[in-house]
């Protein structure tokens, strides 16, 4: 569910991007997100395990998941979905290092996928020396998505060991409160939060999406982080496809190659993590 969440996310925000600034696409999700799990956070009171450790990991989760979402917006805007999408989607392969090194175990076998991946981002942000411009948007949008990547790996983890302690519901509002005081706040306080008619319902689309698959994730990653974060980066697939026959999206022969590399890594990681 997390992966069609947030392929539908990834699809929309697209478009929202495209439309309106990154920044006040991600000020309208994260408000939008503060919206949805306000009423829950409310009404469960308190939890007990909201200590200053939980917190401190919840907040850096927060911070890494609003970085990287401000990258990956940027990199969508300037980008194509099938490019941006699978380099993103590597999240779950750096989640999956960080909850390794953390302690946790992974199959045999894995590394040489970790090393496919790497070999298939390569080969995805490559362009042709024919489209210059198109050539250095691509490579841009791709060097944007491999850091959000980063972050979102270490904002998968974090979350997750937050998760195992505290209500999914009291993590994403808080992640979301931080969104909207450190991004929403300052941006409709200075006049640069401007969401038009036509962007509106594909950032509502994109929150609610958003949170929705932080939620699957979560739930999912009780049972193991590294296994629920690659089979949540399967999103990358389900986007790219989608934008091919709704956004008329060609890529290059090298960058189909790169793409393929990924979805295949990340499909064989699933496999042997399962």
């Amino acid at each position: 569910m997390a992966a069609a969440m947030w392929a539908v996310s990834t699809l929309s925000t697209s478009r929202s991007s495209k439309l309106i600034q990154p920044s006040s696409v991600l000020g309208g999700v994260m408000l939008v997100g503060v919206v949805m799990t306000a009423p829950f956070v409310l009404t469960s009171g308190v939890p007990e395990a909201l200590d200053l450790d939980t917190l401190a990991l919840v907040l850096a989760s927060g911070l890494a998941n609003v970085i990287g979402l401000l990258l990956a917006y940027t990199s969508l805007r300037i980008g194509k979905v099938g490019v941006v999408a699978p380099i993103t989607s590597t999240q779950g392969a750096v989640a999956a290092v960080i909850a390794v090194l953390a302690g946790e175990t992974i199959a045999p076998g894995s590394g040489l996928m970790l090393v496919l991946i790497a070999i298939g981002v390569t080969l995805a942000s490559l362009s042709s020396a024919k489209d210059a411009a198109g050539g250095r948007r691509d490579a841009s949008g791709a060097l944007l998505a491999g850091v959000a990547a980063a972050l979102f790996g270490f904002g998968l983890y974090t979350i997750a060991r937050a998760s195992s302690d505290l209500p999914v519901a009291w993590v994403l509002f808080l992640q979301r409160l931080l969104g909207v005081l450190v991004l929403t706040a300052p941006l409709a306080a200075l006049g640069r939060l401007r969401i038009t008619r036509r962007a509106l319902p594909f950032v509502l689309v994109s929150g609610v999406c958003e949170v929705l698959g932080l939620v699957a994730f979560s739930i999912g990653a009780r049972e193991g982080i590294a296994v629920a974060s690659i089979l949540s980066s399967q999103f990358a697939a389900l986007a790219a496809i989608v934008a091919y026959f709704v956004f008329d999206e060609r890529l290059r022969r090298v960058q189909v190659v790169g793409v393929t590399a990924i979805v295949v890594g990340v499909a064989v990681l699933t496999g042997l993590q399962a």
